[in-house]
């Protein structure tokens, strides 16, 4: 899954020795906001000094980040972990289809909010 927006939040990174192997780890998270016409806001984590380095996320980037969902049983209660593999620098902002024969074809198109015709013709021009 991919999610595009700016970093807003940065946590301090955690650090631990894993109990299974007994080597060290480092893990971030940080929030995402997207520049929708209602915002969205994501935390994700990165896992891994090496990818914490590579990716060198900052407050203020404007990312594409990449992720993983995954949920883990702890005492009977469910959680969701969303970890980055992947993150791109900038945004590609969606580009609106151009119609065939350039501008003119653009403003001849019907208008999609306009009164439309009714079977017989007449025109209907009712808000709803």
């Amino acid at each position: 899954m991919e999610i595009q927006g700016k970093i807003i939040f940065a946590a301090e990174p955690r650090t631990g020795v894993s109990a299974r192997t007994s080597q060290p780890w480092k893990s971030q998270d940080f929030v995402i906001e997207t520049h929708d016409t209602y915002p969205r806001k994501c935390m994700f984590s990165v896992f891994g000094e090496d990818k914490l380095q590579q990716f060198n996320i900052q407050v203020g980037d404007e990312l594409t980040v990449s992720f993983d969902i995954d949920a883990h049983e702890y005492q009977g209660r469910w959680y969701n972990s969303i970890r980055a593999w992947k993150v791109v620098r900038g945004t590609a902002a969606p580009v609106a289809p151009v119609a065939e024969g350039g501008e003119e074809a653009m403003t001849s198109a019907v208008d999609p909010l306009g009164p439309a015709p009714e079977e017989d013709g007449t025109l209907n021009d009712l808000p709803f």
